[in-house]
């Protein structure tokens, strides 16, 4: 996953109909949070806070269990017919 976003970062970077818009609104938002500051504080609080809240949950989420096999009482570990 973190491969896909850093590819996908290296090649919208390169691209200079990208980049140069990118970085003007980076720059807005900078004034943006300086003024609206109390509020604008709390809203990026609660971006990151659930961006690390769900890659907790995706890091802590139990895996897919195998199913049990039904015969596996049955088998004794020998083959019934030899090579």
């Amino acid at each position: 996953m973190w491969a896909t976003i850093a590819f996908l970062l290296i090649f919208a970077l390169m691209i200079p109909q990208i980049k140069e818009p990118l970085f003007r609104n980076l720059g807005l938002s900078g004034d943006w949070f300086a003024r609206y500051a109390p509020f604008s504080y709390i809203v990026l609080a609660m971006f990151v806070a659930a961006a690390i809240a769900a890659t907790i949950l995706m890091i802590k989420w139990p895996g897919v269990q195998e199913p049990e096999d039904p015969l596996a009482k049955y088998k004794k570990g020998d083959d019934v017919l030899p090579d």
